[in-house]
């Protein structure tokens, strides 16, 4: 085999120039590899984040037409969310068309970057940052490697190894679930894995060694064993190509386990022959085993079921058992592990009408555990059939009714006694609503202070519930919170009408669509919760944390949210009509398009608010703070702003007609521009630009020149 070779350039101004219009410079062969994967990951970087930057930014324009998250992106988000320990965002949110489109965009390209970089990696040994640096890979005969070694390459060697050391280093360490220092780990792991180590030979990075490929400068000839840098003559060619090129027996005889088994026979075939008998002995006794338990569950199973067909005929109406011997009956069923005992036994509250009996069936199903949800469930869902398809004459509906009650009443039992125990429990569609206090068998659900995380309640029909302090949300098996595991509880198109969840843990809850009308949830914490379509309507919100909520098209009206914190929220048209918002925290939230029409906002903390085309005509936001506020194209007909601090706020397309600007108690009459309330705040729209504002009479324009604003017509 020959190794293609170059003459160098005795002339110094063709030394410079180099192939494929690469310029060389003093740089060294791993300075130029260091800045070629450097450019080459920076393009990767820059192909997602300009898209994601752009759309972010579109995102934030009130005229464009929104539209629900692709959901490819909620899949990549959760995705990516999971290894790094990162809150997932559950449920879809809505942003706008363009928006959708460029960050779809910012998930594909570099993805579709990453596989042309590998597809020219493979077929030139270069990629075009690669070319740049004149840098090239080979494989060990100096051509292109070819996609399985470029693979392995990149995808075991340069990438799989050193990052999966990071994250074991970082995931089992004090320091998890910092991205800071798992950022640092997978940076020391990645640059200590390229830069090889100086005592192996040519210093070769360890994913050239894997994928046996050589980076090498593309202005030299290659030379497999030895350092780039060296010189380059005949003997170090044949030296090269004789270290490459190696014969059957060469590689026989490096082989000391080879040499081993050859010089040693006897012990060789008696080794292999013990592994044999092991093997086969395991095999057996793992047979063995295996069929020992499953004749174990066998023979249990046909005990069950003698010991329960007993019982059950010790519960037949035609029994002569007393109450006290049937009562016994019911609680040992409870406790066997038969398949068909809980099965029974729900069948059995649904027909029982003895209250000693009912409440014993209760208790066995109690004793059962989670496990009888599943049969539960299915009995409550077609009582609530039954019931809510008026099928039958009064009486049987008032029997189908009290059937659910005492069903009801063994569910709310078993999920306060094994609070904490729910994890996935599915009771979607469950009805577990508040009956009649004038029935027989009145039903309330109560489950104060417990722990109801990772519950799945949509659709269910909680109206009237007690949840007072109780815990939709843990840490999960890791016990630490905002991270992929936490247990969180589903309550999205639930019926809570009325429900009490003061002082409950609601945190990154799903609610979407859900019916809160009237339900009282005063000090409850919602941040990062989704309330999408949510209705809220006359509801008791006070005191309670709403930091980054998602409540897009939410219902507030008539809702009081005084002191509630809404930082950062997004409220994209919510309807706030009505709504009592005294001292509210709206920093910095998103309320664009939102109607408050007749709110009362006094006192409320609205600096950097996005109040983008909001309707706040006749609403009371008197010592209302809406300094650096947006209120482009609002609607401020009849609201009362005195004392409100409009500082740096941008009022261009405002509507202002009918506005009260001047302080409380000021004359009417045209000589305020000369004599001002005495004790006025001047700094309220003190250099507020109203040049572009609508619909200003002449007396907010004196106040406003007065008191330091801006307007063409001010002197």
């Amino acid at each position: 085999m020959t190794t293609p070779m170059m003459r160098r350039s005795t002339n110094p101004s063709k030394r410079s120039q180099q192939p494929n219009g690469t310029t060389n410079n003093s740089m060294s062969l791993f300075t130029r590899r260091l800045a070629a994967w450097t450019t080459e990951i920076a393009l990767i970087a820059v192909s997602g984040l300009i898209p994601y930057g752009i759309g972010a930014f579109a995102n934030s324009r009130s005229e464009l037409s929104r539209v629900p998250l692709n959901p490819v992106l909620g899949i990549v988000e959760r995705e990516v969310a999971r290894p790094l320990a990162l809150p997932i965002n559950y449920g879809n949110r809505n942003v706008s068309w363009i928006t959708n489109f460029l960050w779809t965009v910012g998930a594909i390209a570099p993805l579709t970057l990453s596989c042309w970089q590998l597809y020219l990696l493979a077929k030139t040994g270069s990629t075009i940052p690669k070319r740049w640096f004149a840098v090239r890979v080979v494989s060990e005969q100096g051509t292109a490697p070819g996609i399985l070694p470029i693979l392995v390459r990149e995808g075991v060697g340069r990438w799989g190894i050193p990052m999966s050391v990071a994250y074991i280093l970082w995931r089992y360490s004090p320091a998890f679930p910092n991205l800071i220092i798992f950022t640092s780990l997978a940076a020391i792991t990645l640059l200590g894995e390229s830069m090889g180590f100086p005592r192996w030979r040519s210093s070769r990075a360890l994913h050239d060694r894997i994928a046996g490929t050589y980076t090498i400068d593309a202005t030299k000839p290659f030379t497999p064993e030895q350092q780039q840098t060296q010189p380059w003559n005949e003997t170090d060619e044949e030296a090269a190509i004789a270290s490459v090129v190696m014969s059957p027996e060469a590689i026989i005889r490096q082989s000391n386990l080879w040499r081993w088994i050859r010089q040693n026979p006897s012990i060789s075939l008696f080794g292999i022959a013990l592994v044999s008998m092991i093997t086969v002995l395991g095999t057996l006794v793992g047979t063995q085993v295996y069929i020992q338990s499953q004749e174990n569950s066998r023979i249990s199973e046909e005990a069950n079921r003698k010991q329960f067909s007993e019982l059950e005929q010790r519960l037949k109406n035609n029994s002569n058992a007393t109450v006290e011997e049937r009562q016994r009956a019911i609680m040992a069923i409870g406790t066997l592990n038969y398949s068909q005992s809980t099965k029974f036994l729900v069948d059995l509250l649904a027909e029982e009408t003895n209250p000693i009996l009912l409440n014993a069936i209760q208790q066995a199903l109690v004793n059962v555990g989670s496990n009888a949800i599943p049969d539960l469930k299915r009995k409550n869902q077609l009582l609530a059939n039954e019931i809510n398809g008026n099928t039958g004459d009064a009486n049987q509906r008032q029997t189908r009714q009290q059937q659910l009650q005492v069903n009801q009443q063994a569910i709310n039992k078993i999920l306060a006694v094994y609070s904490s125990q729910l994890n996935n429990i599915d009771l979607n569609r469950i009805q577990l609503s508040q009956t009649n206090a004038s029935s027989t068998a009145y039903f309330s659900l109560v489950l104060d202070k417990a722990d109801l995380w990772g519950i799945n309640f949509k659709g269910a029909n909680l109206d009237r519930a007690s949840f007072q302090a109780s815990r939709f949300r843990g840490a999960g098996e890791d016990g630490r919170w905002d991270t992929y595991d936490d247990a969180i509880a589903d309550l999205s198109q639930t019926k809570m009408k009325e429900a009490n969840l003061s002082d409950a843990n609601l945190s990154r809850i799903l609610l979407n669509k859900s019916d809160l009308s009237r339900a009282n949830l005063n000090k409850a914490n919602l941040s990062g919760a989704r309330l999408i379509g949510t209705n809220l309507s006359s509801a008791q919100l006070v005191g309670a944390d709403l930091r980054g909520a998602v409540m897009e098209n939410t219902s507030f009206t008539g809702a009081d949210i005084s002191e509630a914190k809404f930082t950062d929220a997004e409220l994209y048209g919510a309807r706030l009509g009505r709504a009592i918002a005294i001292g509210t925290q709206l920093s910095h939230a998103n309320l664009t398009k939102t109607d408050w029409q007749a709110a009362d906002l006094s006192g409320a903390y609205l600096d950097h608010a996005n109040l983008t085309s909001a309707n706040l005509s006749a609403t009371r936001l008197e010592r209302a703070i809406l300094r650096s506020a947006n209120l482009e194209n609002s609607n401020l007909r009849n609201a009362d702003l005195r004392l409100a601090d409009l500082q740096g706020a941008n009022v261009a397309g405002a509507d202002f007609q009918g506005a009260i600007l001047s302080p409380g108690g000021q004359d009417a009459s045209e000589d305020f521009v000369q004599k001002p309330q005495t004790g006025a705040k001047s700094a309220l729209v003190k250099g507020v630009d109203f040049s572009q504002a609508k619909n200003l009479d002449p007396k907010q324009l004196a106040y406003i020149c007065t008191q330091g604003g801006v307007h063409r017509s001010c002197p």
